[in-house]
């Protein structure tokens, strides 16, 4: 076999493979109720809830979906909150939650806020902090997320 053609083969099934992963976001998913039970199961658990906004046509929205399933990550995010992923389409759907949470999406996604059980803002990037996902190591997005809960568990 030529070389080109195993690579077309490659490129093709590797193509293929990331076109079969599972979308991060759910465009069908109505965004308020999943927040509204979040904030319930956050009441009950003591813990506080996080909010991801995000789009699936966003690669760094991606790579952090993808970090937080890291088994350390995960284990500290469902440790610490009740998460909840809201998808922002192009900038185009769930815009009401954003904006009344100052619009953390406003510098770029994915963004995201942390909520007392009593829907209060204990944390919210402003400035891009996670738009840049992608460059984050996973041990980046640790550190970043442990931060985040220790400041939120400060302010409760």
């Amino acid at each position: 076999m030529p070389t080109r053609r195993i690579l077309s083969i490659a490129l093709l099934a590797l193509a293929s493979a990331v076109a079969a992963a599972p979308l991060p976001y759910n465009e069908a998913a109505d965004a308020q109720a999943e927040l509204d039970q979040a904030l319930a199961a956050a009441a009950r658990s003591g813990r506080s809830v996080l909010v991801v906004f995000g789009a699936n046509w966003c690669e760094d929205c991606r790579a952090l979906d993808a970090a937080l399933k890291n088994p350390k990550n995960a284990e500290l995010v469902s440790s610490e909150f009740i998460p909840v992923k809201v998808d922002v389409g192009n900038f185009d759907r769930n815009l009401t939650i954003a904006a009344r949470y100052g619009n953390p999406i406003k510098k770029g996604i994915p963004a995201a806020v942390v909520l007392s059980p009593t829907d209060q803002v204990l944390y919210a990037t402003r400035a891009g902090e996670l738009s840049t996902a992608r460059r984050m190591s996973e041990t980046g997005v640790y550190e970043f997320f442990r931060d985040v809960a220790a400041s939120a568990k400060a302010k409760r």
